[in-house]
């Protein structure tokens, strides 16, 4: 029942060594292993990690990290039969792990368990929309992705046949997801604490910024581009809420640009796009209680659809593929 447990860190000085504490506790009596799975930090992350008994993995520096690069790296040198996936911002609950176990052993047929992850952060309106809204995070029972890491079985893993995609700046756990439940495997959210995640201490326009240039905002559209041609397709298609409302603002854009031929004068057409704009933001500050919150939601749409077929015609690696990286610290 020894569990590895793979923290994936980028220039988490200031977190990483709580971080290990927090598993080094949350693993007292079950047993197993801690990965440091470093995307390139430039900061001190690794020099305070190799104070801990944990082995540190790092990328290659020719490789470019990415959200899906982080778990399948650590997994690749990982050996116990249960691995657990989070981030070097985050504490592990010290009680999810034994009852996570318990409910694996009691559901041979459940690949994952997670629980709810704790937004510390209470300033940035991201993590703000983010506990408001009806997300996968706050779902409890079955779900179709651990979002923010949890408990899976090793061998589920394998038989899906990779941990995560590395070409996916994003939504690499609903990928995960989907083709777990392809081999008829399930997922669950247990109804307690998995984790306290702290967050970018960033202006919500600044990390959306940073997102970009990051090409965190092009995971669906890589997304969408690995399951081209695989039986996959369809159940990605059909349980992607975020496709109806990207299409939507493909729409209300289109709309926009038809206003300008449509009205008797282009600045005419002008005018009546920004009450269009007005109108679906004014809605959303509604459904939000904030005028900031739906600004900034409205704002974010537009990143992420925009975003969307970029990704989509982004250059594929084979996702199994062995990643160089070089080991830094190993404790075996």
């Amino acid at each position: 029942m020894t569990v590895s447990v793979i923290l994936k860190t980028l220039n988490e000085e200031a977190r990483i060594g709580a971080a290990i504490e927090s598993v080094l506790t949350a693993l007292d009596g079950i047993g197993g292993e801690i990965i440091v799975a470093d995307g390139g930090s430039r900061d001190r992350t690794l020099a305070i990690a190799a104070g801990y008994p944990v082995r540190i993995v790092q990328l290659d520096p020719a490789t470019a990290p990415s959200c899906g690069i982080g778990p399948q790296l650590g997994f690749q040198y990982s050996r116990a039969p249960f691995i657990c996936l989070m981030d070097g911002d985050m504490l592990l609950d010290p009680g999810f792990l034994p009852e996570a176990l318990a409910f694996l052993a009691a559901h041979p047929r459940i690949a994952g368990v997670t629980g709810h992850v704790e937004e510390m952060n209470r300033t940035s309106l991201e993590y703000v929309r983010r506990n408001r809204r009806a997300s996968p995070e706050n779902r409890t029972g079955a779900i179709d992705r651990m979002n923010g890491g949890g408990l899976y079985r090793r061998d589920a893993i394998e038989q899906a046949g990779y941990l995560s995609d590395r070409n996916l700046h994003g939504y690499e756990e609903f990928d995960l997801g989907v083709r777990l439940r392809s081999q008829d495997w399930t997922l669950h959210r247990l109804d307690r604490r998995f984790v306290r995640h702290f967050g970018h201490a960033l202006n919500a326009y600044a990390l959306l910024l940073r997102r970009w240039k990051s090409g965190y905002l092009r995971g669906i559209g890589e997304l969408l581009r690995g399951a081209l041609g695989q039986p996959r397709w369809r159940h990605l298609v059909r349980e992607l809420p975020e496709l109806k409302l990207w299409a939507g603002v493909y729409v209300w854009l289109a709309v926009m640009i038809a206003l300008l031929f449509a009205m008797p004068s282009p600045l005419a057409g002008l005018a009546a796009g920004a009450a269009l704009t007005a109108g679906i933001v004014g809605a959303m500050s509604l459904r939000q209680r904030s005028l900031s919150l739906g600004l900034y939601a409205v704002v974010a749409w537009l990143f992420h659809a925009a975003a969307l077929p970029l990704g989509f015609l982004q250059a594929r690696k084979a996702p199994e593929a062995w990643i160089e990286s070089r080991i830094v610290k190993d404790v075996s």
